[in-house]
């Protein structure tokens, strides 16, 4: 299959302009890619594996519009290979391991066959395991596409046959370069239509993209007809700020980014900065969050890092998921803020998050006693008989309404779990604990 199909070289055919700009400047060098200098500037290992004609199969992991495709793309023409394009998303395992056997074929004739599988995490792991033995033999080389962390999603022994290479969003700098290299190209940009841009605009694009290249291209492509159309000749910020509508936000509610942010939202509100905190809510409900799904998480939050400290955060948090749930958005998610400034700036303490940790480890490494039988309840006389409740003495009729009495089973006895902070309203109840101590011991 030819590399460059459709052909989109505006001297050989005329249509290709009406081909997307993005497509049209996809680069077909090294020397036209922008960013990846990680992977791709002199002497970084995967520029060396495309110079020195290194063979081994390839994962690309990065998020959207960052060159995945393009860099398959340009080691297939490096490298003189028949370059063969499937997506996981439209193709199925049946009709790509044709082609593997077909390529297996041309292998004896040596032809050689790069095999690019877009967005690859979509076949399951049994599916990825019908390229093992093409790739273990050579018969083709693999490069695959990913926008999900592989170490999750491609198959264990599919990625130790492959070298997996972590793609990064570009830099604003290169988004600009690019957008600038689009705006005066005459054979495959827009430099045919003696456009140019306002100091600042190519930033605005740049800054909205979040670093998806493609997502660049096609608003400045958007704007350069909004210009056109008006009969002017100058993009303005305000043109280019229509022709964005909304910025791009990369965000996958079921995947890593979705992980990777509610994380760093968490872990901001348990380092008390209130700043990050609300960024990273505002990056979530922005990009499309289920708020109630941030609500719950917030209300976790509560009762793991602030707990005692500031016992009413839970009420706090619950009444904001309340709010959320009656006002909806995006009134409701003034609540949430609310709530996860008052969880920052919150004294903190996980005390009862490790204690009840503790008491489960016990419970599952513990046999599990029976209760002692002063805390059994005895409503018949036969379990009186059975001294269910024998010397239960009941803390209300005793001296600081404390008595001396084992509560745990006996193999748990003097067990520890609470061990309150000095923050917050913990102090009191470290306190408070402190006396009872005292009370228990002066009648034992």
């Amino acid at each position: 299959m030819s590399l460059f199909a459709p052909n989109l070289d505006p001297a050989t055919n005329p249509s290709a302009q009406r081909a997307p700009l993005a497509e049209r400047m996809r680069p077909r060098t090294l020397d036209e890619f922008f960013g990846q200098s990680h992977l791709l500037a002199p002497g970084k290992p995967l520029r060396l594996q495309i110079e020195n004609d290194d063979a081994a199969s390839l994962i690309f992991w990065g998020p959207p519009g960052v060159g995945k495709t393009t860099l398959a793309k340009i080691i297939a023409n490096l490298t003189s290979a028949t370059f063969i394009e499937f997506s996981a998303v439209l193709s199925g395992i049946k009709e790509i391991k044709q082609v593997m056997v077909d390529a297996e074929k041309a292998a004896t004739y040596g032809s050689r066959t790069i095999l690019f599988v877009d967005e690859i995490h979509r076949f399951n792991k049994a599916q990825q395991d019908a390229f093992l033995p093409y790739v273990e033999r050579g018969s083709i080389r693999l490069i695959g596409a990913t926008t999900e962390n592989p170490s999750f999603e491609i198959n264990a022994a599919l990625l130790s046959r492959c070298r997996v290479y972590t793609l990064r969003a570009l830099e604003q700098p290169d988004i600009i370069a690019l957008l600038n290299r689009a705006l005066t190209d005459s054979a495959r940009g827009l430099g045919a239509l003696n456009l140019s841009a306002e100091e600042g605009t190519l930033e605005t694009i740049a800054s909205y993209s979040s670093g998806d290249a493609r997502n660049a291209l096609n608003a400045l492509e958007v704007a350069a007809k909004l210009t056109e159309g008006r009969g002017e000749k100058i993009i303005t910020p305000a043109i280019a700020a229509e022709a964005l509508q909304q910025r791009v936000l990369l965000y996958d509610k079921k995947g890593e980014q979705h992980y990777d942010i509610i994380s760093a939202l968490h872990k901001s509100v348990r380092n008390s900065d209130a700043d990050a905190a609300l960024y990273w809510l505002g990056r979530m409900l922005a990009a499309g969050e289920d708020a109630m799904y941030v609500a719950r998480r917030i209300v976790r939050m509560a009762v793991e890092d602030i707990g005692l400290a500031a016992p009413e955060a839970l009420n706090l948090c619950l009444s904001a998921r309340d709010a959320m749930h009656f006002l909806g958005s995006p009134e409701g998610e003034l609540a949430l803020a609310q709530a996860v400034v008052y969880l920052a700036l919150a004294p903190k303490s996980n005390a009862v998050y490790t204690a009840y940790g503790q008491v489960l480890a016990d419970i599952e490494s513990h046999p599990a006693e029976p209760v002692p039988l002063h805390l059994r309840n005895a409503p018949t006389k036969f379990m009186k008989e059975l001294d269910y409740g024998k010397n239960y003495q009941y803390a209300h009729d005793v001296e600081g309404k404390v008595a001396a009495m084992q509560c745990l089973p006996d193999n748990l006895a003097n067990r520890r779990y609470y061990h309150p902070t000095q923050e917050g309203r913990e102090k009191l109840l470290a306190q408070r604990m402190a006396e009872i101590t005292k009370l228990r011991e002066s009648k034992s």
